[in-house]
């Protein structure tokens, strides 16, 4: 089962509130604004500042 659309149409990044996107591999959401990308588990996004890495 995936994130649904109305999920990822709701869902910012904790930290700039900026949308974030599901990344090409579906492994994480990334922040267009601050490049953070929170893993994505078992389908539950971990929506976690801390949990976050920063990807160019």
């Amino acid at each position: 089962m995936a994130i649904s659309k109305e999920l990822l149409d709701i869902l910012v990044c904790p930290l700039c509130k900026a949308p974030v996107h599901l990344t090409p591999s579906g492994s994480g959401l990334k922040c267009e604004k601050c490049s953070r990308v929170y893993p994505v588990k078992e389908d539950i996004p971990v929506m976690l500042v801390d949990e976050a890495k920063i990807e160019a």
